[in-house]
């Protein structure tokens, strides 16, 4: 079965001259980047001393005079740096809650220093106060072709106030805690002109744009911790003082993460190919069947329809409750959820969480695209497949509550985040991450793009859509697509699929969607049914409709008349307003707009339906399952 796997997994890489290397192959050839670390972690001061030897290979064309690296951990050294600055509660960080990265000796494998050529500069908005980005000019310039190695000594303090990164009491989540290469983009690669790293500083909104790389890691810390990895833990020796050496390995991944708490309760459970290890307080082990089968539902439904989970091995970790800055993050081959003890069974809230980290394994993990600046190609795409497995699993209409009294299916709460937010006009979606007003970054980054990816999948179809994505696999795993890539596959298959029924392109779509700030509002602006003069019995039935916004998407009218007779009309939602008009012996009795919600871009459902006789009982019933929704609220706030 593994063979079997390996040699689909070729099938579907062919092409991609980077990574054709079967995961756990050697040699390491084609790789861009590796490291080999050995850290210790001091638990009483939170700190970590590590020797690394990392290198990275020159694919392009260009002769590159340095290398940049990422030193993320420097987002904490002070309430100035951009990343503080940039958050949108108040910083007040104190001299307990620091976390740093300080190079101590960088040298090349020959042994030239090169500590005085090593400069912190700040690419994105110059801020002298932030050393989150290490520009390391090189004895001699890079040529095509080759490989440049560094042995770097570094020390990791760790923030005490856990944001992503950090630890709280004796529980550590360590994540960006190590230097790590940028990416360098030859002219023609996604957006770049000409040959140069793209390597950001750190901010609150963004976080990854990495190569897929090798990562050999020796861990050293009390025995007492449990540790869990980005890799697999090859092996566990004795290092004396009542320390051990965790030795962990993970191949083509973007990022390598782990943590390290005594409390953590080990469980396994296996996926076709996939180990997955779960780390959870013991006092959560009824979440324990609840992750695992969400992760095992986010696996199918993802290699069904995008395509094959690569790896061997996945790690979950559920942070205990006074760890949960760490909780709902991705790392590739380990991410971490958010449950909570004796979370009712009809809330799918951890579900959500599970399934939506497990996602950037692809989006962002094996199609790496750049977060910094395209969050939408990450956080977006991510959200529109994690509500597609949310309501496929847990129910269409019930995906985040399953409650007799109140149903809410996890489409429409993303939906809902979108069309009734006050800033949802401020900025388009092409944006870079630390960009976004007003805090808009979640909105736009998530819930919008996610809602026009799935009014997309209701113009052509969920097989198309489906499609467009094992084709974006196909092109893209382990490589670096840009939002014109993804345009690209979609006018692709679509016009494979549909000819030139949706024009010669989508592009009209995505200028719309993507690269505009328009909002969609159809509404039916009335129902008017007359008698013909001198025609005994016969009417002239009309039905208007208007386009509200300056949005301009395709749409279903279904019109049903007092017979019982339906007809369902199609209008390219172009112009200001439309009326649909029927001559016999029988009236108009209602009209709905988009019947089948595919467009869910729709900023107002209530406007799209209108019936001469307006039916009280449903409005009766809801109004009745809200008050026992307030019911159950105020008795859980009296308690």
């Amino acid at each position: 079965m593994r063979k079997l796997f390996l040699v689909l997994l070729i099938l579907c890489l062919s092409g991609n001259i980077l990574h054709q290397q079967v995961i756990f192959s050697e040699p390491l050839s084609g790789r861009l980047t590796g490291y080999s670390i050995d850290v210790k972690l001091d638990t009483g001061t939170k700190t970590l001393t590590g020797e690394m030897e990392t290198f990275w290979v020159n694919s392009s064309q260009d002769i590159v005079p340095d290398v940049r690296m990422h030193l993320y951990m420097n987002a904490f050294r002070s309430s100035k740096t951009t990343f503080n600055k940039g958050r949108r509660e108040p910083s007040s960080v104190s001299r307990t809650d620091y976390g740093w990265i300080n190079i101590n000796a960088i040298s090349t494998r020959s042994g030239t220093d090169l500590l005085p050529f090593m400069d912190f500069i700040s690419p994105d908005d110059g801020n002298p106060d932030d050393s989150t980005v290490v520009a390391i000019t090189l004895p001699q310039p890079a040529f095509p072709g080759d490989s440049v190695f560094l042995q770097i000594t570094f020390e990791t303090k760790l923030p005490a106030t856990i944001r992503r990164t950090g630890y709280t009491k004796d529980f550590c989540f360590v994540a960006q805690w190590f230097p790590k290469f940028g990416v360098y983009e030859p002219a023609g690669m996604r957006y770049a002109a000409t040959g140069a790293w793209n390597c950001h500083q750190f901010h609150p909104n963004s976080e990854f744009y990495s190569n897929h790389s090798v990562y050999d890691v020796s861990i050293t810390l009390p025995k007492q911790y449990v540790v869990g990895s980005g890799g697999i833990a090859l092996s566990e020796k004795d290092a004396g003082d009542d320390l051990k050496t965790v030795y962990c390995r993970a191949e083509d991944i973007v990022d390598f993460a782990w943590t390290a708490w005594p409390g953590y309760a080990v469980f396994k459970d296996k996926w076709e190919h996939v180990e997955i290890t779960l780390l959870i307080p013991g006092t959560r082990i009824d979440q324990v069947d609840r992750q695992f089968t969400a992760v095992k539902y986010a696996l199918r439904y993802l290699t069904d329809n995008v395509g094959p989970y690569p790896w061997p091995h996945l790690t979950v970790v559920d942070p205990p409750s006074f760890g949960a800055g760490a909780g709902g993050m991705e790392y590739t081959t380990l991410f971490t959820s958010a449950s909570a003890y004796k979370m009712p069974s009809w809330i799918h809230l951890p579900e959500m969480v599970t399934i939506h980290e497990f996602g950037h394994a692809y989006f962002m993990g094996i199609i790496a695209s750049n977060e910094f600046e395209e969050p939408w190609l990450d956080e977006g795409v991510n959200s529109f497949w994690e509500v597609r497995i949310v309501d496929h699993y847990y129910g269409k209409n019930s995906g985040l509550i399953d409650n007799p009294h109140l149903k809410v299916s996890d489409a429409a709460v993303s939906r809902i985040g979108y069309t009734t937010s006050p800033v949802k006009q401020l900025v388009s979606n092409n944006e870079s991450a630390w960009n976004y007003p007003r805090g808009s970054y979640s909105i736009m980054s998530y819930n919008k793009a996610a809602t026009w990816l799935l009014t997309l999948m209701g113009i052509v179809g969920e097989e198309t859509m489906n499609e467009i994505f094992r084709e974006y696999y196909r092109l893209w795993a382990f490589r670096h697509p840009s939002g014109k890539d993804f345009v690209d596959v979609v006018n692709k298959v679509v016009a494979r699929i549909h000819g030139d029924r949706f024009g010669s392109d989508m592009n009209w779509f995505f200028e719309q969607a993507l690269y505009g700030t328009a909002v969609c509002d159809y509404k039916v602006a009335g129902i008017r049914n007359t008698s013909e003069p001198e025609s005994d019995g016969f009417y002239k039935s009309v039905a208007d409709i208007e386009r509200v916004g300056e949005m301009m998407l395709p749409v279903e009218v279904l019109i049903r008349f007092d017979d019982g007779d339906e007809i369902t009309e199609f209008w390219d939602g172009k112009s200001r307003f439309v009326s649909f008009q029927y001559t016999g012996p029988r009236k108009i009795e209602s009209v709905k707009i988009d019947p089948e919600f595919k467009i869910r871009m729709d900023i107002n459902f209530v406007n799209n339906s209108m019936t001469i006789e307006p039916d009280l009982v449903p409005v009766r019933r809801m109004a009745g399952r809200l008050m026992i929704v307030i019911q159950f609220l105020i008795s859980i706030i009296s308690l």
